[in-house]
């Protein structure tokens, strides 16, 4: 069984360069980390008019984060910036009539240099992605996995959470669920992370006939041994409570080198990911920051009903990345 086999051998690789920087325990911590690197970012934003985009985009033109394009009906975009007293002389306006359009345009920008980032506005994300896939247009690197990486900061956990896959990926393949582990500690080294404890997680640390992702764990794990993820603590399979709380390792009695104090958890599906942290989200007071990986630049795919605060955090981290 994977459990029993692979337990006791879950890889420790040496740190080979240290970061030089105090790791980022919360969202404003990163916020601040990307303001030390006095820099602007251009951003375009694909089918802007919606007051929680515009709001976010408002606040970090005033941090000094970024300039932003904002793609979509003009006239509403500037009805929206009225009502909640924002001038939006602060902000080049692209007209668009079509949410599939807006998504092109902003996507070619950013493909072109004219954008260094490019940020979902209300277009469904099936369009926007379409245009970040597009083979002749897209940003997508090719022969690359598209996924998607996110930081929670919750109120009961001591650190940031990061999560993967929980926009994109149906049921991931071996390969994918591969990629995603990569981006993951990628993304967690930006923040400082040394060696990221990163739990593969199923509904029981037992390895069980009924779910399909254990076998490609035990994979994962034998891969680890053999040096394809540096730097990092990996175990799996592990039930959110062992990845998670310290107090749950103690009753149980798992021998697991995450110990309840994981940085990253990979999860098997996106149904079963998606539920968890709009659970984490809607009931947990959560506070996220994501981005789409295996693009050449920052990309930004949200929730149309995600907060303000929320959307302004994944600008940030997309500065924090670029």
């Amino acid at each position: 069984q994977i459990r029993n086999t692979l337990s006791t051998t879950a890889y420790y690789l040496p740190l080979h360069q240290p970061n030089s920087f105090v790791m980022i325990r919360t969202l404003d911590q990163m916020v601040e980390r990307v303001l030390s690197f006095h820099r602007k970012h251009r951003i375009a934003v694909a089918w802007a008019q919606d007051a929680n985009t515009i709001g976010a985009i408002h606040k970090a033109s005033n941090y000094g984060l970024i300039d932003a394009i904002l793609i979509g009906q003009q006239a509403e975009i500037k009805n929206i910036c009225r009502k909640a007293g924002i001038d939006f002389s602060l902000f080049s306006i692209v007209e668009s009539s079509d949410e599939s359009e807006a998504a092109s345009l902003a996507i070619g920008m950013t493909r072109s240099g004219e954008a260094d980032i490019a940020m979902k506005g209300l277009v469904g994300t099936d369009k926007f992605l379409k245009a970040v896939m597009d083979k002749k247009d897209g940003l997508l690197i090719p022969g690359s996995v598209l996924s998607y990486v996110c930081a929670i900061q919750l109120p009961l956990y001591h650190k940031l959470l990061f999560i993967t896959d929980t926009a994109v990926i149906p049921v991931p393949s071996l390969e994918q669920k591969i990629a995603m582990a990569k981006y993951a500690l990628e993304m967690a080294g930006k923040f400082g992370i040394a060696r990221p404890r990163i739990a593969l997680v199923s509904a029981t640390e037992k390895s069980s006939r009924h779910f399909a992702s254990n076998n490609d764990y035990g994979e994962m794990m034998l891969m680890a041994r053999e040096g394809l993820f540096p730097d990092c603590i990996m175990d799996g399979p592990l039930d959110i409570f062992l990845a998670c709380d310290k107090k749950s390792v103690e009753i149980k009695g798992v021998d697991t080198p995450v110990g309840g104090d994981a940085d990253i958890l990979l999860f098997p599906s996106l149904e079963s990911s998606n539920p968890f942290y709009k659970g984490l989200m809607l009931f947990a007071g959560g506070e996220l920051a994501g981005l789409i990986r295996g693009t050449e630049k920052p990309v930004i795919v949200m929730s149309r009903s995600e907060s303000e605060m929320s959307k302004f955090y994944c600008i940030a981290l997309a500065c924090l990345m670029a």
